[in-house]
C-alpha cells in the first residue's frame, strides 16, 4: 500500500510528524518510504526472514507506524502488544505469537517484556525507543543492499500473514486473529471506492491517537496512506484538545466516551450560572430536535432553523470551535454512541458517522457515510461484506475482509463459524435499506431469575451521559431484580460539587455523600423511564474505585470486562441482594 501510495503521489506530503520541540515536520510519501526502507534494512540484517513475527509496545507515534511499515517491507509478521498489557499478559502473546523481536516505547515496558521473556522460543532482541531502538536497527542494515527489501516487499502474497491481533475482548484469554495483506487490500480497495469522503481527497488530514495495537487504529492508519491525504500521531488524549488545535484534522475517530465528555463538560461549565443553565439546556433541545427534523420528509421548520441560528452563535460555535478549524465530521466507534447524543452533535453542525467491526473483520464491518447515514443504526455493511441476521437474532458476516482463522486455536476457529458465515457474537437488525442496529451483546444479555432478558447497554449508555458518572455496570444474572455498579468521573466531579454549593472532597469522600447519591438516584429513575419495570434498576452502588485499562477493568477501547469486574466486586454485588428493599 504504501509503494502504492509513492507511485501515485510520490512528493505529495504524506505525513506531519510531531516533532520533539513542539510543532509538526511534513514527510512526503518518498521521504517516509526512504525512512522505511533504512529500518527494513535493519530488520533484514538482524536476520529476521520472512514470516518471522516482530512486535511492537508503544504508544501511537510515528516511530511505531515507521518501524510496522518496515516489517511489512521485509516480509515479516506484526503482533501488537497494548502499553497497559501485563506481564501475565505479555507472556501469553510470547508463547502464542512466538516473535522474534519485540520493540518498546519505554524502560519499564521493556522491562515487562524481559519479564516475561521465558514465555517465548524464538526471541532474541528486545529493544527501546528511548534508547535508540530505531538507530539501533537502522545500523544493523549498513551492508544489506536495498533491492532485498524490494525482492521481499514483491515476494508478499494476498495470504500472506499481516498481523496477528490479540483481541482485547472482555471476557476469556485473547485470541489472535490472523489478519492477511488480501484482508486489508481488499478491505482499502473497496472502502475508498464506496466512500472517498473519508480520505480520498488531498485536503483531508487525520489525526491518530486510539492505541495502534488496536485494529480499528489499524484501519485509519491504512486508508489514510491509501488516499490523498495527511496522516498525523498523537499519543494518547490527554492533549487532544491542544493537538486538534495544532494539527488541524479535518475528521478524527474516537470512542463514545470522548464526545461524552466533551458534551458532560460543555454542560457542567454551562451549570456555573442560573441564565447559562438555562440557556445550554434549551440550546441541546433545539439541536436535537433540529437534527430529528432533518430525517422527516418536511425538514426543520422555519422557526426552528431561526433558533439553531441563535444558538449556533451563543453556544455551538464554542462547542465546535474545540474540534479545531478544519473538522468536518467524527467517526465513532468501539461502543454504542447514544441515539440523544448523535442527535446533539448533527445538530450543531458536527457529524457523528457511526461504525461498527471486529478484530475478526479488520475493524470496519458497517458504517455510515456522510453521504447517506442514519442515527441510531451502525450504518449498512461495507462493500463486497454481506450480513444476515440468524434465527436466534445474532449478527453474521461473510466476505473478503474477513479474517480464516485464530492463531493456534482450531476449536476456537471451529466455533466462531458457521459454514463461510463469521458469527459475530452481537444481536442486531437490519432493515429494509440495510442498516443496522446493534441491539445488545449475546454473551452480555442478563436473564433474571423471573426469565426477563434484558439488554445492559439500554441502561448503560445513557447512565454514562450523566456528568457525574463514568462507568456503569449492570448486574442481575439469575436474580430477582437488576442492579448497577456506578463510578464516578473525577475530572467532572470538583466541578459538579462547586455547582451545587458543596465542598470539594474526593471520590472516596463522593462515593458515600447523600446529596451525590440522591443525583446518582434521580439519572438512574430517568433511565429506568425508557424501560419496563422489569428491565428497570432497582438498586445501584456508587463505587470509590474507577475502572481503568490500568486496574484490568476496562478493555483498550474503553469496555467494561463484565467478568473481572464481577469478580473484583463481588461482596458488593452481594450486598445489592442481601437486602429485601428495593426501589
Amino acid at each position: 500500500m504504501l509503494a502504492d501510495r509513492v507511485r501515485r503521489l510520490p512528493n505529495v506530503k504524506l505525513l506531519d510528524r510531531k516533532t520533539e520541540l513542539g510543532g509538526w515536520r511534513s514527510m512526503t510519501a518518498t521521504e517516509f518510504n526512504e525512512d522505511v526502507h533504512s529500518v527494513a534494512r535493519g530488520l533484514i540484517g538482524m536476520g529476521l526472514q520472512p514470516g518471522d513475527r516482530f512486535s511492537i509496545m508503544g504508544y501511537t507515534s510515528y516511530e511505531w507506524m515507521l518501524i510496522e511499515y518496515a516489517g511489512f517491507c521485509a516480509g515479516l509478521t506484526l503482533v501488537p502488544i497494548y502499553e497497559t498489557d501485563s506481564t501475565e499478559q505479555i507472556a501469553w502473546i510470547l508463547e502464542d505469537a512466538d516473535p522474534a523481536l519485540v520493540v518498546t516505547e519505554t524502560a519499564a515496558m521493556r522491562d515487562r517484556v524481559n519479564a516475561a521473556k521465558d514465555s517465548g522460543k524464538s526471541l532474541k532482541n528486545v529493544l527501546c525507543l528511548e534508547d535508540s531502538a530505531v538507530v539501533r536497527i537502522k545500523e544493523a542494515g549498513g551492508d544489506v543492499p536495498d533491492f532485498q527489501v524490494v525482492d521481499r516487499s514483491k515476494a508478499l502474497t494476498i495470504d500472506d500473514l499481516a498481523m496477528i491481533v490479540y483481541t482485547s475482548g472482555t471476557v476469556g484469554k485473547p485470541k489472535g486473529v490472523e489478519l492477511t495483506h488480501g484482508n486489508w487490500v481488499e478491505l482499502m480497495a473497496n472502502g475508498m471506492r464506496w466512500m472517498p469522503e473519508i480520505a480520498g481527497y488531498p485536503s483531508c488530514r487525520l489525526l491518530v491517537f486510539l492505541p495502534l495495537a488496536h485494529v480499528l487504529a489499524q484501519f485509519l492508519q491504512l486508508i489514510q496512506v491509501w488516499g490523498q491525504g495527511t496522516l498525523g500521531h498523537a499519543p494518547n488524549i490527554k492533549n487532544l484538545l491542544a493537538d486538534l488545535q495544532e494539527f488541524a484534522p479535518s475528521y478524527v475517530m474516537v470512542v463514545p466516551r470522548v464526545l461524552e465528555k466533551i458534551y458532560n463538560s460543555a454542560q457542567a461549565a454551562a451549570r456555573g450560572h442560573r441564565l447559562t443553565r438555562i440557556l445550554f439546556a434549551r440550546a441541546v433541545k433545539v439541536a436535537e430536535s433540529y437534527s430529528r427534523a432533518l430525517d422527516t420528509a418536511e425538514g426543520p421548520s422555519r422557526s426552528l432553523r431561526a433558533r439553531r441560528w441563535m444558538y449556533a452563535r451563543l453556544v455551538y460555535g464554542k462547542i465546535l470551535a474545540l474540534f479545531g478549524p478544519n473538522m468536518k465530521f467524527i467517526i465513532s466507534g468501539g461502543a454504542p454512541l447514544s441515539e440523544d447524543l448523535g442527535h446533539f452533535y448533527r445538530g450543531i453542525g458536527m457529524p457523528v458517522l457511526e461504525g461498527y467491526g471486529l478484530t475478526e473483520t479488520c475493524a470496519p464491518m458497517c458504517f455510515n457515510s456522510i453521504k447517506n447515514y442514519r442515527i441510531g443504526t451502525v450504518g449498512p455493511g461495507v462493500s463486497s461484506l454481506f450480513l444476515k441476521v440468524s434465527e436466534a437474532g445474532e449478527l453474521m458476516v461473510k466476505g473478503p475482509s474477513i479474517f480464516k482463522r485464530y492463531h493456534n486455536n482450531p476449536e476456537q476457529t471451529a466455533a466462531a463459524f458457521d459454514g463461510e458465515w463469521f458469527k459475530t457474537g452481537d444481536l442486531a437488525t437490519i432493515d429494509e435499506e440495510g442498516f443496522v442496529r446493534i441491539t445488545g451483546r449475546a454473551k452480555d444479555i442478563i436473564v433474571t431469575a423471573g426469565g426477563k432478558n434484558v439488554a445492559p447497554s439500554a441502561l448503560e449508555d445513557p447512565l454514562r451521559q450523566y456528568a457525574l458518572i463514568s462507568e456503569v455496570m449492570v448486574v442481575g444474572e439469575g436474580k430477582p431484580f437488576v442492579s448497577a455498579l456506578i463510578t464516578l468521573d473525577p475530572d467532572m466531579l470538583p466541578g459538579w460539587l462547586k455547582n451545587h454549593g458543596l465542598p470539594s472532597m474526593d471520590v472516596l469522600e463522593a462515593s458515600r455523600n447523600p446529596d451525590v447519591l440522591s443525583a446518582i438516584s434521580r439519572a438512574v429513575e430517568r433511565v429506568n423511564a425508557r424501560v419496563s419495570r422489569a428491565e428497570s434498576i432497582r438498586k445501584f452502588k456508587v463505587l470509590p474505585t474507577a475502572f481503568t485499562v490500568e486496574n484490568g477493568l476496562l478493555t483498550p477501547s474503553l469496555k467494561v470486562k463484565r467478568k473481572e469486574t464481577a469478580v473484583a466486586f463481588a461482596a458488593e454485588i452481594e450486598d445489592l441482594y442481601a437486602s429485601k428493599s428495593v426501589q
